[in-house]
């Protein structure tokens, strides 16, 4: 993730004070969710690093949870369906605690954590709002399917109202998991919009 593309996410998971721009004060106690900045790839080991710490170190009664948000993604390479997890922010981990200096330093000394999301003094809670968004993408049931298909290549319809038929890709959708083929159809070349799960490579 590049630095601009860092700064954006800042930007979109933490908050602003309606008026003079500086930090909202917390309530004393107050559960909070904060976004930690984490070396890319190693999420999920900060993750499971975070949570022997805190079970260890008793911090239970101020750190809550540790997410990583990821939401599955379904790839077909050669007629095959593979499915992974994808992480929606590539370097962030969320975790949900009663700021303080001892929960501060449990969380910052993590092996693979880099920052908090804010200043190095204060880092800065998220919304709400927007966490509840994040986790709801990462427990959606819907699924980005991405396909190694190219225009030019043939391929072979297996569900539908074409299937068996084949044809030649010739426009590619990845953003709707959807492909335009010419069909024969009849002897004649017919346009016919597909979506991946209804093709199979040749």
């Amino acid at each position: 993730m590049s630095e601009k593309e860092e700064n954006l996410v800042d930007t979109e998971l933490t908050e602003e004070n309606s008026e003079n721009g500086e930090l909202k004060p917390s309530g004393k106690n107050q559960k909070r969710w904060y976004i930690v900045h984490t070396y890319s790839g190693y999420e999920n080991k900060v993750k499971s690093n975070l949570e022997k710490r805190i079970e260890y170190m008793n911090m239970a009664d101020k750190i809550f949870r540790v997410e990583v948000p990821q939401k599955t993604v379904t790839q077909i390479k050669g007629g095959r369906k593979l499915e992974k997890e994808e992480k929606i922010f590539p370097g962030y981990v969320l975790v949900e605690m009663i700021m303080d200096e001892d929960s501060w330093y449990v969380v910052r000394h993590t092996a693979g954590v880099t920052k908090f999301v804010g200043s190095a003094k204060k880092p800065i809670p998220a919304k709400e709002s927007e966490i509840k968004k994040i986790i709801h993408r990462s427990t959606a049931t819907t699924q980005k399917i991405e396909m190694d298909v190219k225009i030019g290549e043939k391929v072979r319809i297996v569900s539908g109202p074409f299937a068996e038929f084949v044809g030649d890709i010739t426009e590619v959708y990845p953003d709707k998991a959807k492909l335009r083929a010419m069909v024969s159809i009849f002897g004649r070349e017919t346009p016919v919009e597909l979506e991946y799960k209804q093709i199979q490579k040749l």
